[in-house]
């Protein structure tokens, strides 16, 4: 009788709630899987994007890898030689042994061949300037003279001073290299044997940016004028507080400014709030307060946010960002076509028309992902700025010049962290914005400073025209 009681208590039937509820729950534990490995993944992608380029940061080296450099062949193309200097300036004999250095025999001679070296002068050159001193008769006021090689009129305890040339090479050693003020000093001692210290390395800093002040201003107006701006901004720091860098590229300036905000005051400062100009950016909201100004939206942060939501998205999610890529691309292709002759101005026009409304209808419908309905409503906001490089030639389809502007800067912040004061902050704007301008310019950087130092107030060298 026990026996048979237990056979009807294994064969009896199951619930059928209770399968059910067990079901969903297996169901409910696998999607928990599924999604917690996602989450593993993207993770693990956003650090890998974040993280800072280092040794080996895509994985070990391969085992067997191909050798560095072009491969031989006949697209190796030519060997580059370096040219014989077009000035000799000191001859040196190179004389044979008086006996063979392998067999101790005699040793005739055959021919005289050429060498050329060129090499940079390590010696220091100590000036001394005998300064005349005199009374004007008729004010009786001092008058001094000055050589052009003089920097200063300082005399007395200030007397003792750097040339300009080293000042020069030290600004752009700080400001373009991104060396500290320590290491510019380390630099001067073993190259030239010449002592800098760190607080001299800074005065020469503060000294060529008052120096260089009315150069800025004339910068900052000639970009203002420029019929086609690309402005950006990234993180910064004054005395270990946040603050941000803002640059704005111009056809043949770049003007740089530190400031302790990020928002639209801190951008007109820079470019003017009257600005009539094309502006191509990265779609941040504040510039887009510029209305006077006709706006291009960078396609270059469209297409990464599109690659993002790809890569992130599950099933059908991913169907949106690759039909924003796809438009995107088109507008691309459409330009490469205009610009090499294919296509006529007008039919870039119309075709700039035809792909605004197939990205307005994209864009319209409401999505259930919150990500590309987020994309979705982006995109409408900028609907009148996302093909202007279509229908105005010269126009620029991404903002990478001014992201190229804002490298030095940002190697200089990884050095040495930014400004420790805003009187270094101000001259950090006035000497990026001078450098990066005479680089424009194909303007000798060293020579500009140098002659800018040397030069008195109000007859400093022009590095815009003189129409800014």
């Amino acid at each position: 009788m026990e026996a048979s009681s237990n056979e009807m208590k294994s064969v009896a039937p199951v619930c059928h709630g209770c399968g059910e509820r067990d079901r969903q729950i297996a169901e409910l534990r696998a999607q928990v899987a599924r999604l917690e490995a996602r989450l593993v993944k993207l993770e693990a992608m956003a650090r890998g994007v974040k993280r800072q380029a280092a040794p080996f940061s895509k994985g070990p080296p391969k085992s067997n890898p191909k050798p560095p450099g072009r491969k031989s062949g006949e697209d190796y193309g030519t060997h580059h030689r370096r040219a014989v200097p077009s000035r000799i300036d000191q001859v040196l004999e190179a004389p044979l042994p008086q006996r063979c250095p392998y067999c101790s025999g005699e040793v005739l001679q055959t021919d005289v061949a050429q060498q050329y070296q060129t090499e940079i002068p390590r010696v220091v050159i100590c000036r001394q300037f005998n300064v005349h001193v005199g009374q004007c008769r008729c004010c009786h006021r001092r008058v001094q003279g000055r050589h052009p090689l003089q920097t200063s009129d300082a005399l007395g305890a200030a007397a003792s001073q750097i040339g300009p040339d080293a000042q020069a090479l030290a600004v752009q050693l700080n400001k373009e290299a991104g060396l500290s003020h320590g290491k510019v000093s380390r630099f001067f001692q073993a190259a030239f044997n010449l002592e800098l210290s760190r607080s001299a390395a800074c005065r020469v800093m503060l000294r060529a940016a008052l120096r260089c002040a009315p150069a800025y201003q004339a910068i900052i107006r000639h970009v203002r004028q420029s019929p086609l701006i690309v402005p950006d901004e990234t993180g910064w720091r004054i005395g270990g507080l946040l603050a941000w860098l803002h640059v704005a590229v111009g056809a043949d300036a770049t003007a740089y400014l530190v400031h302790r905000c990020r928002g639209y005051e801190a951008a007109v400062e820079l470019i003017g709030a009257d600005y009539e100009g094309f502006m191509t950016h990265d779609g941040w909201s504040p510039y887009m307060q510029f209305i006077l100004a006709v706006h291009q939206t960078c396609l270059g942060h469209l297409l990464r946010r599109a690659h993002e939501l790809e890569e992130s998205a599950a099933g059908y999610g991913g169907h949106f960002p690759r039909q924003v890529k796809a438009i995107l691309k088109e507008a691309l292709a459409v330009r490469d076509r205009r610009d090499a002759g294919k296509l006529t101005a007008a039919q870039a026009v119309e075709q700039a028309k035809a792909l605004s409304g197939r990205m307005l209808d994209l864009v319209i419908p409401p999505r259930v992902n919150a990500d590309n309905e987020r994309f979705a409503k982006h995109l409408y906001k900028l609907q009148d700025s996302l093909f202007t490089f279509l229908a105005f030639d010269g126009v620029d389809a991404t903002n990478h010049k001014a992201e190229q502007a804002i490298r030095p800067a940002t190697a200089n912040r990884k050095v040495w962290g930014g400004n420790r004061t805003d009187v270094g902050a101000n001259a950090q704007s006035i000497l990026m914005s001078v450098l990066r301008t005479t680089t424009q310019r194909g303007i000798e950087t060293i020579e500009f400073i140098s002659s800018t130092l040397k030069a008195r107030f109000g007859r400093q060298p022009r590095i815009v025209p003189d129409t800014c």
